[in-house]
């Protein structure tokens, strides 16, 4: 048997980038791109590399750059290896003894690298789901669902040292629109938020803009996290205001007014504008925001910069939004919200 699995790219729609310091978040996982795993039994465990992003041959130095500058350094493979890793780890530590059965898995993916898409996680998520059907675990006999994410977190942060928080994790192993909740008292006392899945028909329609020269999102948040660790005024302050932005755009689309959500999303950038400062965001991904906003369209980082998510009113809008934005060279496009069937949203 094949084993086929997927996992979305996410957009952070509020409250980020408060998920790593015991904040709320509101964000959605969106169709428009996915990664993909198959794995299938086999003699031998195999992990195989992917054409593109794990290249071991080149045709010549000048190749060898072009593929770092479009790629970096790390493909998606040492994600494989650790995340196989980590689930023999979470298998054993819970006494769950796996059948002697071998695989072979590879990966696909779509989703853009490093501009704040959750194109790690997705990878990562879309092989824990693989290696749970192909070993057969079941929630609630083998695992809890609100347990998954922090396995999926620990691949990247126990593994690889990559910074990373809980949301990218959550809203892609639950799917569609999620509200998280990372209170202190939750996270120390069990170890995992409380997670709210929400109709993603809820939202308004929303875009996406986006530069392809994206970076390590861990690098944008070292200094913030030194501080906030150091107690610094300003930092914990501006997580709790990020936080409450989250709570009341959870109830402005409970109650369909996209008019204050809207606002809330401008808001959240420009604290996180006044917190990080234009020369850590860069003036590419100002320049995106700039564009949003002198058209009249709510807009702000999608995670932790190179993209950008905003909200539109109509079809007749796109036209206007994508000429501005592909007139300096910006890649754009319409979203589409992933509805999950919730009742095996986790498998």
């Amino acid at each position: 048997m094949i084993f086929c699995t997927r996992a979305y790219a996410r957009v952070g729609l509020m409250g980020n980038p408060s998920d790593g310091y015991f904040g709320k978040t509101l964000s959605a996982t969106v169709t428009d791109f996915r990664a993909e795993v198959t794995l299938w039994e086999s003699p031998e465990i195999t992990i195989v590399p992917h054409p593109i992003h794990d290249p071991l041959s080149f045709s010549s130095l000048e190749e060898v750059a072009r593929r770092v500058r479009q790629e970096g350094y790390y493909g998606g493979i040492r994600l494989l290896y650790a995340t196989c890793k980590k689930f023999y780890e979470f298998c054993t530590a819970r006494g769950v003894e796996l059948p002697k059965r071998n695989f072979t898995v590879r990966y696909d993916t779509t989703i853009p690298r490093q501009i704040g898409l959750g194109g790690s996680s997705a990878i990562i998520t879309a092989t824990i789901r693989a290696l749970m059907q192909f070993y057969e675990l079941q929630e609630g006999e083998h695992y809890h669902k609100p347990e998954i994410p922090n396995l999926i977190l620990s691949v990247e942060t126990e593994e690889l040292d990559i910074a990373a928080g809980l949301q990218d994790r959550v809203v892609q192993w639950y799917g569609g629109l999620v509200f998280m909740d990372f209170s202190e008292e939750y996270m120390l006392t069990r170890g995992y938020g409380e997670y709210e899945p929400l109709d993603p028909r809820l939202l308004p329609p929303l875009f996406l803009a986006y530069q392809t020269s994206g970076k390590e999102s861990g690098r944008v948040h070292r200094n913030i996290r030194y501080r906030f660790e150091q107690g610094d005024p300003e930092v914990r302050g501006a997580m709790r205001e990020f936080a409450q932005y989250a709570v009341e755009a959870r109830e402005a689309l409970l109650r369909g007014d996209h008019e204050t959500f809207g606002v809330l999303m401008n808001r959240n950038f420009d604290l996180r504008r006044k917190l990080y400062g234009d020369k850590a965001l860069g003036e590419r991904n100002l320049e995106m925001i700039e564009i949003a906003r002198r058209l009249g369209f709510p807009s702000k980082f999608s995670g932790s910069g190179d993209a950008i998510v905003g909200m539109y009113r109509c079809p007749e809008d796109l036209g206007i939004l994508q000429a501005a934005y592909e007139s300096r060279g910006y890649h754009f496009r319409p979203l589409s919200v992933e509805v999950p069937n919730r009742d095996d949203a986790g498998s």
